[in-house]
């Protein structure tokens, strides 16, 4: 609301809303977005006194780093928040600001628009930044009192942007506080009024108007803070009740999965470990510097999700002598190759150089897993390969809940990028396959659940290449809000073709 800023009076709740394009069918163009991003990384002007505005480092932090993904936004960048030189309890408020926003961006940013004579996209980042930090303080984290999350977000403006802000940001977030009455309890469960934002827990949080939009469709794109083009889709390929629970999953806060299946020695005890729903996996319960050490101790387990896992468990009971993965990432799919092949040697490459050199790490002196170029593994292993992984890059869609940015950023012409991509990787590979009696086979996989990712991909590939689309599997996020940790998965695709 820029009212105040310029003299004019602070809106009421239930004086009317200007009304525009629902912020999420709104984008910026690429364009637009590049130009914001070029300027995203740009560190903040020097300040004249020493130490975090008003000695808060955890929010001003927070602040800034959302700031520059406010230049960025929808395409946000991928880097987490780095809380190094804060104390561990700053630093865990910092992230705890950072990560509310950040997962649910359109859940904020419409109740911001509320106030708001005009979208918070055209406001200044650091503007935007402010107004969201201090709406996901009152709104979505219990233990930080009004008026700190106010007052701080208020001086902050007056000290870092400039005085004739603190106006403006006093007035939108005393609005935003009234949404959320003190005394009024959580409800059990989400029933999806218009007075109500779900929680990652199942509950629901009651507000004191119903400023949620009219439309079931782009109300769940709000609740779920995700991009109406994306359910618009899932429209057409899931029931309503799927649909709106595959949307409320991107919401769950992802636990920490190891996958154990191949655990040559004992595993830790509970609680550092409990038992998944799916076998072969348990949910890591521990610290991140536990984690760290387990890890660093046990090269049989790896941090993976049971939909991650299930392509390469599809194929096990082959038996390839030669395995190429063409778009091995981090190494994790490479690993259970590894494990599930013990007698084959495997061949591992990324394009992307961070990803290789991380690779190169992970599988120094490995005995059976060779990491080479990308370039050059076409002309050097042409006809050999036995297998041939491919989890290719993709949408993220069966991910949001571990890969928030992802729900923002799609778009039409995004999509049919990867989808082009993808069909380039599938005849790049071909080329590879062994030939004669031990014809080799390419393993398609992604963790996205578009059908123009997986489905249409293997058409495409049985009708371009000839190949015969085997074991295909789309596996749909599950465990939700307020289901255990035991019962979360992400969701997959994947598909043999012969």
């Amino acid at each position: 609301m820029h009212g105040p800023a310029r003299g004019t009076p602070a809106r009421s709740l239930h004086s009317p809303v200007p009304q525009r394009e629902p912020r999420s069918h709104r984008g910026r163009s690429s364009q637009d977005s590049a130009r914001r991003a070029s300027r995203a990384d740009r560190p903040p002007p020097p300040r004249a006194q020493a130490g975090p505005p008003l000695n808060d480092a955890a929010r001003d932090l927070a602040i800034r780093r959302i700031a520059r993904q406010a230049q960025r936004f929808p395409d946000l960048a991928l880097t987490e928040l780095d809380t190094g030189s804060l104390p561990p309890r700053d630093a865990a408020f910092a992230h705890a600001i950072y990560d509310a926003v950040i997962r649910r961006w359109l859940t904020l940013s419409h109740i911001l628009d509320e106030q708001l004579s005009k979208p918070l996209d055209d406001l200044e980042p650091r503007v935007a930044a402010v107004l969201l930090a201090g709406a996901a303080q009152l709104l979505l984290l219990d233990r930080v009192p009004p008026h700190a999350a106010i007052n701080h977000a208020v001086e902050w403006a007056k000290l870092v942007i400039r005085p004739g802000t603190a106006g403006l940001v006093n007035a939108v977030l005393r609005r935003v506080a009234q949404l959320r009455a003190d005394d009024a309890p959580r409800r059990e469960r989400w029933t999806d009024q218009r007075d109500e934002i779900p929680l990652p827990d199942g509950t629901a949080l009651p507000l004191t108007a119903p400023v949620l939009p009219k439309d079931p469709t782009e109300r769940l794109a709000v609740v779920s803070s995700t991009a109406w083009v994306i359910l618009d889709g899932w429209s057409r390929t899931m029931p309503p009740e799927e649909r709106q629970r595959v949307a409320l999953h991107a919401i769950a806060l992802p636990p920490i999965i190891l996958n154990t299946a191949h655990a040559a020695a004992p595993l830790p005890s509970p609680p550092l470990l409990q038992p998944h729903a799916a076998p072969g996996h348990h949910v890591f319960t521990g610290t991140h510097a536990e984690l760290t050490e387990l890890l660093a101790s046990r090269s049989d387990l790896w941090v993976q999700d049971p939909a991650s896992s299930l392509a390469v468990a599809s194929v096990a009971d082959l038996r390839p002598r030669l395995i190429i993965d063409l778009c091995a990432g981090l190494g994790t799919k490479t690993r259970q190759l590894a494990a599930t092949f013990p007698d084959a040697r495997i061949v591992a490459t990324d394009v992307d150089a961070t990803r290789y050199r991380m690779l190169q790490s992970v599988f120094h002196g490995h005995p059976r897993v060779e990491v080479l170029p990308a370039a050059g593994i076409p002309d050097r292993f042409r006809a050999q390969a036995d297998l041939i992984l491919l989890d290719v890059p993709c949408s993220n869609t069966g991910v949001l809940a571990r890969r928030p940015e992802a729900k923002y950023r799609f778009e039409p012409a995004r999509q049919s990028s990867l989808t082009a991509l993808q069909r380039q990787i599938i005849e790049q590979a071909a080329p590879l396959r062994a030939d004669g009696p031990r014809r080799g086979v390419i393993l398609y996989s992604t963790c996205s659940i578009e059908p123009a990712e997986n489905e249409e991909q293997a058409a495409w590939a049985a009708q371009t290449l000839g190949v015969t689309p085997q074991r295909m599997r789309r596996t749909l996020p599950a465990g939700g809000p307020g289901e255990g940790p035991e019962r979360y998965t992400d969701g997959s695709f994947s598909v043999l073709l012969t």
